[in-house]
């Protein structure tokens, strides 16, 4: 761990942003915990309606995704960071007011609020973290925002649990929302210093700026091996690991009253898992584009592992080992796919690329999304280990069409930045 406190040592702007991460995600954890919690006890368990909250997360980043990519490549990127974080601290403390099933749309419409902040903001910070490290600790520097995640969502989660279970689901919201004014406060601190358009475009090779969505578009399609590392995320994505999670923690592996522990527990088995990910094999890393996609197979193939032994599960124990382990593969992909985006995509179409990028997993994560809540409302609780063991099936196919792809991948020509 000495090599990412170098990085966060030599890189004292990201440091802020880093720390902002740290606060920020506590408070998402708990979040994501207590409303999963309160939906599926507002609804008696219902897949659907668990589906329609996750549905209500995940639909607006895909929805705004191209503005928010032409508006990242136009405006100064920390102030879009610092302007969605003020925005969710104000609207967090609305889920107070979903006080039982009659109050339940206000869960919904606040978490669409809440997720169309978060589809401006993921695309930013990954646009923003060239700016802010040097070139050489840039896969460090990813590594380390990565798995700040996952230990956040390990320890956030846990502590979610915990914490409302001792002080109650309002005490977690509004913890949630001083989360993000401390996370705007560090932000506002860092210093950042935007590029300007004409130099952005003079090494991208254009003439006069055009930060459009459809020259977004035309830019990816001249580069496959950029276009690849694009869809990996979305690839990742086929099967919606909360949906099922959370039915299986509040219906079947249930510790607490609502299933707040088990759920806590399964959470905090991912958010591990997908720490060691990126961690382990940045010892196999050594920073190339072509390094990496291997690196990405080795992430699908634990994935799908995880999605099989997870429909085989008889106990909360093996059930979180499997998690764990499809926490490894996600987190691996998700963390090595961001920095060959970095590294391939100039300054000028960064926000654009990981627009692309973020709507990508969001497409993913909404077919999948309503296709498990509908498959547990038609099969009922006890076809969960079906619905698990096909989607492991499923993601054999972007493993197969990864192996395919790789060996000729490695032969495109690559970005010059």
């Amino acid at each position: 761990m000495a090599q990412y406190r170098l990085v966060l040592q030599h890189n004292p702007e990201f440091s802020k942003l880093w720390l902002a991460q740290v606060v920020s995600l506590m408070g998402d954890w708990f979040n994501t915990v207590v409303l999963s919690t309160l939906v599926a006890a507002y609804t008696d368990g219902s897949g659907l309606a668990l589906s329609l909250f996750f549905l209500a997360r995940f639909v607006p980043p895909l929805l705004i995704s191209p503005f928010a990519g032409v508006l990242i490549d136009r405006f100064n990127r920390k102030h879009l960071l610092i302007l969605t974080q003020v925005v969710r601290a104000l609207i967090v403390p609305l889920f107070l007011l979903a006080s039982g099933p009659e109050t339940l749309w206000i869960i919904y419409v606040v978490s669409v609020v809440q997720s169309a902040m978060a589809g401006l903001f993921e695309p930013a910070q990954s646009a923003i973290l060239p700016a802010l490290l040097r070139p050489d600790d840039l896969v460090a520097g990813n590594t380390l925002m990565s798995v700040t995640w996952s230990a956040m969502l390990a320890l956030g989660a846990a502590a979610g649990g915990l914490f409302a279970a001792s002080f109650g689901v309002e005490a977690a919201l509004i913890f949630d929302a001083l989360t993000f004014v401390f996370a705007a406060v560090m932000t506002a601190w860092a210093r950042y210093m935007p590029v300007d358009l004409p130099h952005r475009y003079s090494v991208a090779g254009e003439a006069t700026p055009d930060t459009s969505f459809a020259e977004g578009l035309r830019f990816v399609q001249q580069y496959p091996a950029l276009l690849c590392s694009i869809l990996v995320k979305g690839a990742t994505s086929l099967g919606n690991v909360d949906t099922l999670m959370s039915v299986l923690a509040t219906q079947v592996f249930v510790v607490g009253t609502r299933g707040e522990l088990s759920l806590s527990i399964l959470y905090t088995a991912f958010g591990v898992g997908a720490f060691v990910g990126p961690v382990v094999m940045n010892r196999w890393n050594d920073g190339t584009v072509a390094r990496m996609g291997q690196l990405i197979w080795v992430g699908f193939v634990c994935a799908g592992v995880g999605w099989f032994v997870m429909g085989v599960a008889d106990s909360l124990v093996l059930l979180a080992a499997a998690i764990l382990v499809r926490g490894v593969g996600g987190s691996i992909n998700w963390t090595f796919s961001s920095v060959m985006i970095q590294k391939q995509t100039p300054d000028a179409y960064l926000g654009r690329m990981f627009s692309l990028d973020f709507a990508v997993f969001q497409l993913a994560t909404i077919l999948s999304t309503v296709v498990h809540g509908g498959l547990i409302d038609s099969t009922g609780v006890a076809g969960i280990r079906g619905i698990v063991l096909a989607t492991g099936v499923v993601t054999l196919v972007p493993l197969a069409l990864w192996t395919y792809a790789l060996p000729r991948l490695n032969k495109t020509k690559i970005v010059d930045v």
